[in-house]
């Protein structure tokens, strides 16, 4: 059976792993997803944040390497079909299995790794903790 090929109105599907964006870059240690493509929105990703950092208590430095640039929309309620797009509900990342989410430098091992569980509990997708490759050389 040949592969469906989709039109650009279509939304299609998200398949493989990240490109770019699967390496630490400022921190020792990273979130990682190894979920399948999800999308995150920009509420999750505060939450998150939020999390981290209130644990960290302002020690050390939070980077957050995913950005909500994607737009959302959706029609109300009770609409008929018709009369164009909806309006812009919310903005969303897309996240594929490998991309680092959030990055920590400046606080020890054992309160970065706290910091990232209770940031990964407030997202949507499955996560794994990471350190650096050059901390143990």
């Amino acid at each position: 059976m040949p592969k469906k090929k989709y039109s650009k109105r279509q939304k299609g599907r998200m398949k493989g792993n990240a490109k770019r964006g699967y390496r630490l870059k400022f921190g020792l240690y990273g979130l990682q997803s190894i979920d399948k493509a999800k999308y995150i929105t920009e509420k999750q990703i505060e939450a998150a944040r939020v999390a981290c950092t209130r644990y960290m208590k302002r020690e050390g430095r939070l980077y957050i390497n995913i950005y909500p640039d994607k737009p959302i929309t959706k029609k109300p309620q009770e609409v008929r079909m018709g009369k164009g797009k909806g309006n812009v509900e919310y903005y969303v990342a897309i996240v594929k299995p490998g991309r680092i989410l959030f990055e920590i430098n400046g606080v020890s091992e054992i309160i970065a790794k706290e910091a990232l569980r209770l940031c990964s509990q407030k997202l949507p997708i499955k996560t794994r903790y990471i350190i650096n490759d050059n901390y143990f050389n």
